[in-house]
């Protein structure tokens, strides 16, 4: 439970109390570092290190509410990094994952209310443990391939709904990507413009579902300055960090949150 700033002996602060309308220390700790993660992710390190975020946020708040607070926060980044980003996509990868794109978002709208916050947690550890698990051990194995509208539409269709539900669409279209060894860049700029869509095609069915409410909203935008701080890092870094080092500990977390949040689920 959080500690209300009057319970704390703050006195006559009731505009500040009125902003800060998750009271818990701890989440605005892992708000904090899940945006930053998100910002840099899109800024030039996909490689699914946005993943990290949802799980992260999940240990202090339900799931589903961690995806409605960052939804907003995601749009303002996708905004941003398709400037940085823009003209660099591979266009025909697009094209294979469009219809995808619209099946899982809306597979993800019709099964909302079927998960519950247990569910949610399981799914997000199960997804984090995997991906984590498939980067150790094949990031450097397997033949390319080809693009294609069959692969493209399947991998698609399930990073819509596992982006639909916890904003955790980059395992999926990786695979896919990942798969045809393109370079960075375009790797990169595909990613930003595909979840850029999906980001807006989620919108519509967060606010019929109750999600975008007053509450999450003010919420958003007490962490949106970090958007544009965590953009300008991920440029950054895009040329400057070593990424074996880095995605060793992005991976390695990504176990440790998983597996901390399959047990909450199980255990809840």
């Amino acid at each position: 439970m959080g500690i209300s700033l009057a319970d704390a002996g703050v006195r006559d602060f009731g505009v500040l109390e009125s902003l800060f309308v998750i009271h818990d220390p701890w989440f605005y700790v892992t708000a904090v570092v899940a945006v930053l993660v998100l910002g840099i992710a899109k800024g030039g390190l996909a490689g699914g290190i946005g993943l990290v975020a949802v799980p992260l946020m999940s240990l202090s708040v339900e799931p589903a509410r961690a995806a409605a607070i960052l939804l907003p926060i995601l749009m303002l980044m996708d905004v941003t990094a398709l400037r940085s980003w823009w003209g660099r996509w591979d266009g025909f990868n697009l094209r294979t994952t469009g219809p995808g794109a619209l099946l899982g978002t809306a597979f993800g709208w019709a099964s909302f209310d079927l998960l519950s916050p247990d569910a949610l947690r399981i799914l997000v550890g199960g997804i984090a443990i995997s991906f984590s698990l498939r980067w150790w051990l094949l990031r450097d194995g397997g033949r390319a391939r080809a693009p294609g509208y069959l692969r493209g539409t399947f991998w698609a269709t399930l990073a819509g709904f596992t982006s639909f539900s916890v904003h955790a669409g980059g395992p999926p279209l990786h695979i896919y990507l990942l798969s045809q060894r393109i370079d960075k860049t375009t790797f990169q700029a595909t990613t930003v413009v595909f979840f850029f869509a999906v980001n807006w095609l989620k919108l519509g069915p967060y606010a019929w579902l109750g999600q975008l409410d007053g509450s999450n909203l003010q919420t958003s935008l007490l962490l949106a300055p970090l958007a544009p701080l965590g953009i300008l890092l991920g440029k950054y870094l895009h040329h400057r960090i070593d990424d074996r080092v880095f995605f060793r500990i992005v991976y390695a977390s990504l176990l440790v949150l998983g597996a901390k949040l399959i047990e909450e689920g199980v255990s809840g």
